[in-house]
């Protein structure tokens, strides 16, 4: 038996208590405002389906590309956990803890992110941020995710994660759990922002994040929850694979769903330390992120 046909029966015989439900790219809610264009999986701006408006605590996943010196004007959130996840070319952060200056050499002034980043900001009582991309000639292509806090009126603050491709080629690399010190945090536990995670950017939910990318004909495996959460039994795994090889990459689920760049998945009946085996199918790489929620 190939090694091919023995991790497919493997694959068909692991995770059987789970639920698996694809979500369609094509059945994404779709914008094209020429300067952007995007795909939300959930309800927003002026998509709106019931059956979409969030996944435990997963409340907006985006796939955005913006073009050339364009972007979001300067807009507030308040009481949401928002990061951008970049995929290709650049993307500049602004935000009403920073200054309005230019220099490259300052984070105080903005952040500029790049393939392999992830920029994250606490909402919390209020901040208001801007995102363009700044480049002559690229696109930026990247994944807006925002998270339910468990409380509200948090001091708003920001952070950043930078992981390069070899290590999401080598297994799923963590980039988002939750605050180690939990939705009763003291002053001091929340300036010192640890995740249960060493390394992670610190959540305020019961979410971890994480990003593979799988070598077509081999596979990985995410472990649920990924020993960092609270809530042990019936997480809300959500599986998205973004469009970033010209419709080249796919991967198979537990149980034989097959995703397409840009579909999805939604996990359920799930607990923590199941092992969910993703494995790529298609003629390139796939690049995986996992949002692992309560």
């Amino acid at each position: 038996m190939s090694t091919i046909k023995a991790t497919r029966n493997i694959m068909s015989q692991t995770l059987q208590h789970a639920k698996i439900i694809a979500r369609r790219s094509n059945e994404r809610g779709h914008a094209d405002h020429g300067w952007l264009n995007t795909y939300h999986t959930f309800s927003f701006a002026s998509y709106y389906d019931p059956q979409f408006q969030s996944f435990g605590s997963l409340r907006v996943l985006n796939e955005d590309r913006v073009a050339p010196n364009s972007g979001f004007p300067s807009h507030t959130h308040r009481n949401a956990e928002i990061f951008s996840y970049i995929i290709s070319g650049e993307l500049t952060h602004r935000d009403s803890m920073m200054g309005t200056g230019t220099s490259e050499n300052s984070k105080d002034l903005y952040y500029r992110i790049k393939r392999g980043d992830v920029q994250f900001t606490t909402g919390g009582s209020g901040i208001s941020h801007s995102e363009h991309n700044e480049h002559d000639s690229s696109w930026v292509h990247f994944l807006q995710v925002w998270v339910l806090p468990w409380k509200g009126g948090l001091k708003p603050r920001y952070h950043d994660f930078t992981v390069n491709d070899d290590k999401k080629c080598a297994g799923f690399v963590p980039i988002i759990s939750p605050l180690k010190a939990g939705k009763n945090a003291t002053i001091e536990e929340e300036e010192a922002a640890i995740p249960e995670i060493e390394g992670t950017i610190p959540v305020h939910a019961d979410l971890v994040m994480g990003a593979s990318i799988i070598a077509n004909g081999t596979s990985a495996t995410w472990t649920v929850g990924a020993g960092a959460v609270t809530s042990k039994a019936n997480r809300n795994v959500y599986v998205h694979l973004p469009m970033s090889n010209a419709g080249k990459s796919k991967v198979r689920l537990p149980g034989g769903t097959v995703l397409g760049e840009g579909d999805g998945a939604f996990v359920t009946k799930v607990n923590e330390g199941d092992a969910l085996e993703i494995e790529s199918v298609g003629i390139a790489e796939a690049e995986i992120v996992v949002l692992d929620s309560a």
